[in-house]
C-alpha cells in the first residue's frame, strides 16, 4: 500500500549566501524607492522568476499580492468561523484543516494554532461560498495555508479568490476530467526531450498519479521544506498557469538516470516517483521548467496530447475487435457483450484510465489521511 502522510514542514532558516544578500539588498532598494511600494509588474515577475526569488517572507507579504493582482487597500472583513458552519463543505473542510498541523510552525502557542486553523477555515469556505462554481477539493488547504502564513488572512482571502479562478480552476471543477487530461501534458515535454526515458516511463504504466498532489497544491503537500515550498510560490505566482507541469517534467528529467534503473513495473516506479528527494537543485530545475515553457507551446503538446488519445483509443478498437472475433458463434449472450465492449473500451480510455488512478489516489490519501486524523498529517 502506498501511504501518503504529509511529513512536517522544516522552517529552518539557512544562512544567507553572497548571492542571496545581494538579491535581498536590491529588492530592499526597490521597495524603499517607491512610496507606496508598489514595483512594476514586469519587474516583480523577474525578480520572482531569477534565483532566490523574493528572498524573504517580509518581501513576499509586499509583492505577493501585487503578483496576484490584489489590492491591499480594499479587502473585505472576514465572518466569524460561526457563519460559515452550515455551508456543504464545512465539515470536509474542518477535517482537511485539523489535519495540517504539520504544516503550521513548530513550538507556536495552542491559542495561537487554533486560531489560524479558525483563519484558514474560514479562508477557504469564503472562496466556495462567494463561487458556488468551484468545488472544493483535497490539497487546496495545502495551497491556503501558505498564503495565509506568509501574508495573513485578509490577503490570503483575496490571493485565493484570484487562484481560484485562473490557476486552480480546473482542479475546482465538477470532475476530475480537465485536471487528469492537463496531468497527461508532462507525456510530450518528457517523449521530445528524451524518448528513453518516456518510452520506459509508458512501458511501466505508472500514469500520472504519482504528480497529482504536486498539480493540486504547488508542490505544497510533498516537499518539507517551508523555504522551497515559498520559493516555488514565488516561480508559480510569476508564471503562466500551467507551470506546474513544466517543473514535473523538469524534475522527471533530472531523475531520468535514476528512474531508468528501477524495475520497469508501475509499482516500483510509482514508489521512488512519489516521493521527491530532499537534495534537488531547485533554483536549476526552475531554470530547466522555464526553458521548457520557452521551447514548447501549449499548443504543440495539446496536440500531441490529442495523438497519444487517438492511438491509445486505435489500440483499444483493434484489441475489442480480436476479442469479438474469438468469441463462440454459438453463444446467444456473447454477440450483445462484444457490441458493448468496444464502446466501452474506446471511449477515451486513456484519460478513463488516468481518471480512475487518479480516483484511486485521492481515496486512499483521504483514507490514509483518516487513520492519521489524530493531528499527525
Amino acid at each position: 500500500m502506498i501511504k501518503n502522510e504529509q511529513r512536517p514542514l522544516n522552517f529552518e532558516k539557512c544562512p544567507e549566501s553572497d548571492d542571496e544578500l545581494k538579491k535581498r539588498l536590491e529588492i530592499e532598494k526597490l521597495i524603499h524607492k517607491n512610496i507606496d511600494q508598489n514595483i512594476r509588474f514586469d519587474v516583480i515577475v523577474k525578480l520572482s522568476l531569477a534565483p532566490y526569488g523574493l528572498v524573504n517572507d517580509h518581501f513576499r507579504r509586499i509583492l505577493w499580492p501585487q503578483l496576484a493582482g490584489v489590492d491591499v487597500n480594499h479587502l473585505g472583513q472576514a465572518p466569524t468561523v460561526d457563519k460559515l458552519q452550515y455551508h456543504p463543505e464545512y465539515n470536509q473542510v474542518v477535517l482537511d484543516v485539523n489535519r495540517s498541523l504539520k504544516r503550521f510552525p513548530p513550538g507556536i502557542p495552542y491559542e495561537q494554532r487554533i486560531a489560524l486553523q479558525d483563519q484558514l477555515t474560514v479562508l477557504i469556505l469564503r472562496v466556495i461560498q462567494k463561487y458556488p462554481n468551484l468545488r472544493y477539493y483535497q490539497g487546496y488547504h495545502d495551497v491556503a495555508v501558505t498564503f495565509l502564513l506568509v501574508v495573513g488572512e485578509e490577503i490570503a482571502f483575496a490571493i485565493m479568490e484570484q487562484l481560484s479562478k485562473t490557476h486552480f480552476s480546473e482542479c475546482m471543477q465538477e470532475t476530475m476530467e480537465a485536471t487528469q487530461r492537463r496531468l497527461m501534458f508532462i507525456w510530450p515535454i518528457i517523449k521530445f526531450e528524451n524518448p528513453e526515458l518516456y518510452q520506459f516511463l509508458q512501458n511501466s504504466t505508472v500514469g500520472t498519479l504519482f504528480s497529482l498532489p504536486w498539480y493540486l497544491t504547488w508542490f505544497g503537500h510533498s516537499l518539507r521544506s517551508y523555504r522551497t515550498v515559498v520559493r516555488l510560490y514565488d516561480y508559480f505566482l510569476a508564471s503562466p498557469i500551467y507551470t506546474s507541469i513544466f517543473v514535473t517534467a523538469a524534475i522527471l528529467l533530472y531523475r531520468s538516470d535514476e528512474i531508468l534503473k528501477e524495475d520497469c513495473d508501475m509499482a516500483s516506479v510509482h514508489c521512488l516517483l512519489s516521493v521527491i528527494p530532499e537534495d534537488l537543485p531547485f533554483e536549476d530545475l526552475l531554470k530547466t521548467s522555464s526553458s521548457l515553457l520557452n521551447k514548447y507551446s501549449l499548443t504543440l503538446i495539446e496536440k500531441d496530447v490529442e495523438e497519444l488519445i487517438c492511438q491509445e483509443r486505435k489500440r483499444k478498437t483493434d484489441e475489442s475487435l480480436i476479442v469479438k472475433r474469438r468469441q463462440p458463434a454459438t453463444s446467444n449472450r456473447i454477440p450483445i457483450i462484444t457490441q458493448w465492449l468496444p464502446n466501452m473500451l474506446t471511449a477515451k480510455p486513456l484519460i478513463l484510465t488516468t481518471a480512475i488512478s487518479i480516483v484511486v489516489g485521492v481515496c486512499a490519501y483521504y483514507y490514509n489521511n483518516q487513520y492519521l486524523a489524530a493531528g499527525i498529517s
